[in-house]
């Protein structure tokens, strides 16, 4: 599957205030749960995401996290790519602020799919030209574009 096949419009976004590690996943599982419907509330997608990071950070360096989980209630994978204003502290494994995050929810039952697809994320975002470009996007929609173009 196609890692652009995982975001929509309104789950990619540039220019965000972040401010805390903890209200950036806050943020974003509001944002999750708003695109995918009443069944999977924003409290069960952050206590996912808390839960997994306090097994150890999902920052991967070079100003990269992808905060992560298995959630039951989800049929297929979705993900948000955000692009913060400012980088925040997320406890990378480099100590470095982090500012574009890949946030990525998988069925409970899809680990091959999960660790699959973790790999591919990490893969782009191995590749300095794939950040710069990234963080050169402007707009939701130049970011989308962008992604469009990188996780094919």
């Amino acid at each position: 599957m196609p890692i652009i096949s995982l975001l929509t419009p309104s789950r990619t976004l540039q220019a965000v205030e972040g401010g805390s590690k903890k209200r950036v996943l806050e943020m974003a599982s509001k944002l999750i749960a708003e695109s995918v419907g009443e069944e999977v509330t924003h409290e069960l997608i952050f206590t996912g995401l808390i839960g997994r990071e306090r097994l150890g950070s999902t920052g991967i360096g070079e100003g990269v996290a992808i905060p992560h989980c298995r959630l039951a209630g989800i049929e297929a994978p979705i993900g948000a790519l955000i692009h913060l204003a400012e980088p925040i502290d997320f406890d990378a494994i480099d100590s470095r602020p982090v500012d574009l995050l890949f946030f990525l929810l998988v069925p409970e039952a899809a680990c091959d799919e999960h660790l699959g697809t973790l790999a591919k994320l990490a893969e782009v975002f191995s590749q300095d030209e794939c950040r710069v470009a990234l963080r050169k996007a402007d707009s939701n929609e130049n970011l989308l574009a962008t992604a469009t173009r990188l996780f094919q």
